[in-house]
């Protein structure tokens, strides 16, 4: 009997998904480069999502280790459905069962659709969870669920009306990684920053300056990608309390193998610079918690004042967008001297996400790249502009 329940479980536990991984729009190429280096196969690249094969190990270590997508969602399967009838019948058809022990707390957590005949969140949600009970009743005998247990929250998606249900195994957004208690007026998520540094040449022994840090996310994403911390290494994951499914040892393990990796003795040179001093209070203890403070140095400088002596460094920040009317007139100046500073540094690199549509204009020059990507449902430019490289040592690294 005992042999049996262990050789059930192991099955379990070696039993193949396919991941759904939600990112960026626009960013979809760094996840896939991120999912990749950890191992794991990609299946299918679409707008603002990756999929990739892996197991209940997959779950945790991408869990505690993607810098740069939004959650993880097991995939539990796909149907088309023009009508609610269908999408009653094509969920209740799910292997729902395979998932959910009894007293499971479920329910549809979001849906959304594009280009499809079913767009209401609400009813979308309401006639699914209805045909989830229905299935699950049928398969386990019973008429009332208690929902007395752990989490399951589904994310649905429906594309061109073929409905797509994964498992909400994150919970919070991985953007969370904890250590962001005080913001900034209009801060950038922490896994966006992470994938737009991912984007650019930096490295963590290399100068890296953000004149607008507010409350301090480039830099201490930075700082964490130096030292190696991964950014789910100290936060929770809704599907630790599925033991069924991911037994509480490969979480343990995902994260020792995290901090084994871990390495703050390694010399940086990042800083952040913001006009408001109570502001650079905020990311000195967000930088704090985040365990990179060391790392880090931040100062209340206005960008007038921009200025390093050392060559081949990278600027990369989120200026100012002007969302209400008068920091809008204030964007050329503000852009204007942006520009001035960074033509007064030598051989440095400079990247801004903005949607300042006259930011090219205002900088003096045109970006040698215009990467469009959506922050949220704003339309966002990553401009790129690339610095001389620094002389090749003999050792075959960088100087």
């Amino acid at each position: 009997m005992f042999k049996g329940a262990c050789c059930a479980i192991l099955l379990r536990v070696m039993e193949r998904f396919d991941i759904i991984a939600p990112c960026h729009f626009g960013l979809e190429a760094v996840l896939k480069r991120e999912i990749t280096d950890l191992g794991y196969d990609v299946t299918e690249v679409e707008d603002g999502r990756v999929t990739f094969a892996g197991d209940a190990e997959a779950v945790c270590r991408v869990n505690i280790c993607s810098r740069t997508a939004e959650r993880l969602l097991i995939k539990v399967g796909s149907f088309p459905a023009t009508s609610f009838e269908e999408l009653y019948q094509g969920t209740k058809a799910l292997p729902l069962e395979r998932f959910l022990p009894k007293d499971a707390r479920f329910w549809v957590a979001k849906a959304a659709g594009v280009k499809s005949a079913l767009f209401s969140p609400s009813d979308i949600q309401s006639v699914m969870k209805k045909a989830m009970v229905d299935r699950l009743g049928e398969k386990y005998g019973i008429t009332r669920f208690p929902e007395s247990g752990a989490a399951y929250p589904f994310r649905v998606f429906i594309k061109k009306d073929i409905v797509s249900v994964g498992l909400d195994t994150s919970g919070d957004s991985l953007h969370k990684r904890g250590y962001r208690l005080l913001a900034a007026k209009a801060p950038i998520a922490e896994n966006l920053a992470a994938a737009l540094i991912a984007l650019t040449p930096w490295r963590g022994d290399r100068i890296l300056v953000d004149p607008f840090c507010g409350s301090g996310t480039f830099p201490i994403e930075a700082a964490m990608m130096a030292a190696h911390i991964m950014p789910g290494v100290k936060r929770e994951f809704t599907a630790m309390q599925w033991p069924e499914l991911i037994p509480a040892h490969m979480w343990k393990d995902a994260r020792e193998e995290a901090k084994s990796e871990e390495d703050l003795s390694v010399e940086t040179d990042i800083q952040g610079y913001d006009a408001d001093d109570a502001i650079i209070k905020a990311a000195r203890e967000n930088a704090k918690r985040a365990g990179v403070d060391k790392l880090i140095h931040f100062q209340c400088r206005d960008v007038a004042k921009l200025s390093h002596p050392k060559r081949y460094g990278f600027i990369i920040s989120n200026p100012p967008y002007g969302e209400r009317l008068e920091e809008k007139e204030a964007l050329p100046e503000l852009y204007r001297t942006i520009g001035e500073r960074y033509r007064a540094l030598q051989d440095w690199s400079m990247y801004l996400i903005t949607s300042y549509a006259d930011a090219e204009r205002d900088l003096g020059r045109k970006a040698d790249k215009n990467r469009k990507i959506y922050n949220g449902m704003l339309k966002t430019y990553f401009l790129q502009y690339a610095g001389a490289k620094p002389p090749v040592k003999h050792n075959g690294a960088q100087a």
